[in-house]
C-alpha cells in the first residue's frame, strides 16, 4: 500500500475509502472499532493526495491509514479507556505513538475496543460491549488489543497500535491470526504516564505480518526526552529487509515453564514448529529459562500499579469499575514497601538468568497463550486440562512470565486448531534485541509459509 501511494498508483483518498467500506462491511458484526473518525479521515487523505501531487511527502507511513487501541490518547477524539468514568473524554493531546505515528504521515480511521482501563485479555466493556473473534464471533478475541487485532485480521486496518502488560499486545494476536510484539521497555517511549519508571506497561505496534510491524516500529521507537528509560537507539534500524542468515541459530523450545498449563492442541501445534526452525538450518533443543520469581513479582508490581493508578478513581466512582481491577487494586493498596522491593530484588535476579540463557541461545520459543480463544459470555478461564486456576489473569501467564524477564517477545501465527481457530507463537529474544527477534519472526514466516 505504501508503495502503491509513493508510485502514485493510488491516492489516500481511495485507500481510506476502501478501508471505510470495509470497516462498514465487517464492524457491525465484530464490534473492533468503536469510534469511527471518518469525516476527518478523509479530510487528512485529501492533504496527503494534495501534498503527493505537490512532491511532498510527510513520512514513511504518508497517506496509510491506521487504528489506535482506545487506552491511547488522540488528541480531539473520543478516548474512553473503556470506563464508563470516561464515556465523553476527548483529550487535548496524543499518546506519544499516535504523535509519532501522525508525525510520520498516518491517516486515524479511529480507536478500536478494549476492556476497562485494559484489565484482563477478554476484550469486553460497559461503554461498548464485547468484541468478537474474526474466525468465530462467538468466541473472544482476546486482548487487551483485541479491538486492534480484530480490524487487522478483517482488513479494516493494515497497521495498529497497542499496549501490552501481561501480554495484551501477544494475547489478541494469537487469537486472531496476527502479529503483535512487545519491546523491552523504553523502546518504545510510554507518554503521558504517571508513573513514568514502571517497566511493565510497554506500547507497541501490531499488523498482519512482520514486515508491516517492523516498519511501524521504526516510526514509534526511538528516544525521547518524556520518557527516562527511553532506549537512545533510533527506530530507524529496524527499517529496510528482514533477511538474514538463520543456519547455525540456537532456538530454545518450551517444555512446560516449570508446571504451567497447556491446552493439549496449543502446545501440539507448537511443538509442531520445531522442525520449520530445523527446516531452515537452526540447532533446536528443548531448553527452558528459570522463571522462579517471575510469578511473584509480576503480580506484586501489577497490583502496586493498579493502586495508583485506580484506587481514587474507585474512590470516586463506587460501583462503577468492574471488580477485577477492584480487588486488583485492593491487592497493591495492602502491600508493604517491604514486599514492593523484594519483588524488584526477584525481577532483578529473574533478568540476569534469563541474560545468561540468551548467552546460549537465540531465540526461546513458547505457546503465546495456554489455551484457545474461549466463548465471549466467560470472562476468563477458570481451568486448563483439569488444572484450577486462581486468579483472573493465570491462564496468561505463558505471556505475563515473559513480561516480567524484560525481554521483547513477538507472535506470530502457528496454524490454527482442527476448529479453525488461530494458534499464535511466542519468539522472544535478547534484552533489547528486537531487531535480531524481527529477523527471525521474518524467516520463521517465510518458512512456515
Amino acid at each position: 500500500m505504501a508503495f502503491l501511494l509513493r508510485s502514485k498508483q493510488i491516492s489516500a483518498v481511495e485507500l481510506v475509502e476502501a478501508h471505510l467500506e470495509q470497516i462498514s462491511n465487517s464492524n457491525p458484526k465484530l464490534n473492533a472499532i468503536v469510534t469511527l473518525t471518518a469525516a476527518a479521515a478523509l479530510e487528512r487523505a485529501l492533504l496527503a493526495d494534495a501534498a503527493t501531487l505537490r512532491g511532498e511527502c510527510w513520512g514513511p507511513l504518508h497517506g496509510m491509514p491506521v487504528v489506535h487501541k482506545d487506552l491511547l490518547d488522540t488528541k480531539g477524539v473520543l478516548t474512553t479507556y473503556g470506563s464508563k468514568i470516561y464515556a465523553n473524554h476527548v483529550p487535548h493531546e496524543d499518546s506519544l505513538v499516535v504523535e509519532r505515528m501522525a508525525a510520520a504521515g498516518a491517516i486515524c480511521l479511529g480507536k478500536t475496543n478494549t476492556p476497562e482501563f485494559g484489565a484482563g485479555s477478554q476484550t469486553y466493556n460497559e461503554v461498548f460491549g464485547a468484541t468478537g473473534n474474526p474466525f468465530d464471533p462467538s468466541k473472544t478475541c482476546g486482548g487487551s488489543s483485541g479491538g486492534s487485532a480484530v480490524a487487522l485480521a478483517t482488513g479494516m486496518a493494515p497497521l495498529a497500535t497497542g499496549t501490552d502488560l501481561g501480554g495484551s499486545l501477544r494475547n489478541p494476536a494469537s487469537f486472531c491470526g496476527v502479529v503483535g510484539m512487545r519491546c523491552a521497555p523504553g523502546r518504545v517511549p510510554n507518554w503521558p504516564t504517571p508513573n513514568a519508571w514502571f517497566p511493565l506497561d510497554v506500547h507497541g505496534p501490531m499488523a498482519r505480518n512482520v514486515a508491516d510491524l517492523a516498519m511501524l516500529l521504526a516510526v514509534i521507537a526511538g528516544p525521547d526526552q518524556r520518557s527516562p528509560i527511553s532506549i537512545a537507539q533510533p527506530g530507524s534500524v529496524f527499517s529496510g529487509a528482514l533477511d538474514a542468515q538463520m543456519k547455525g541459530k540456537r532456538i530454545a523450545f518450551f517444555d512446560n515453564l516449570g508446571g504451567v498449563p497447556f491446552d493439549a492442541e496449543v502446545k501440539q501445534r507448537i511443538n509442531e514448529q520445531r522442525k520449520v526452525f530445523e527446516s531452515m538450518g537452526c540447532i533446536v533443543a528443548v531448553a527452558e529459562p528459570n522463571l522462579d520469581g517471575a510469578d511473584e513479582s509480576f503480580r506484586i508490581l501489577r497490583a502496586s500499579n493498579a493502586a495508583l493508578n485506580h484506587a481514587s478513581r474507585i474512590a470516586a466512582h463506587p460501583g462503577v469499575i468492574k471488580q477485577t481491577l477492584v480487588r486488583e487494586v485492593q491487592q497493591g493498596q495492602d502491600l508493604g514497601a517491604f514486599e514492593v522491593a523484594r519483588a524488584e530484588k526477584l525481577r532483578t535476579e529473574l533478568f540476569h538468568r534469563v541474560r545468561k540463557f540468551f548467552e546460549t541461545y537465540d531465540a526461546f520459543v513458547l505457546p503465546t497463550v495456554q489455551v484457545l480463544p474461549f466463548p465471549l459470555e466467560q470472562l476468563y478461564v477458570n481451568e486448563i486440562n483439569g488444572v484450577a486456576l486462581n486468579s483472573y489473569i493465570e491462564w496468561m501467564k505463558s505471556c505475563y512470565l515473559i513480561s516480567a524477564t524484560g525481554h521483547p517477545a513477538i507472535s506470530v501465527p502457528a496454524g490454527k486448531s482442527e476448529s479453525g481457530l488461530p494458534i499464535g507463537m511466542q519468539i522472544v529474544g535478547r534484552h533489547q534485541g528486537e531487531r535480531e527477534l524481527l529477523e527471525i519472526a521474518y524467516a520463521y514466516e517465510v518458512a512456515a509459509g
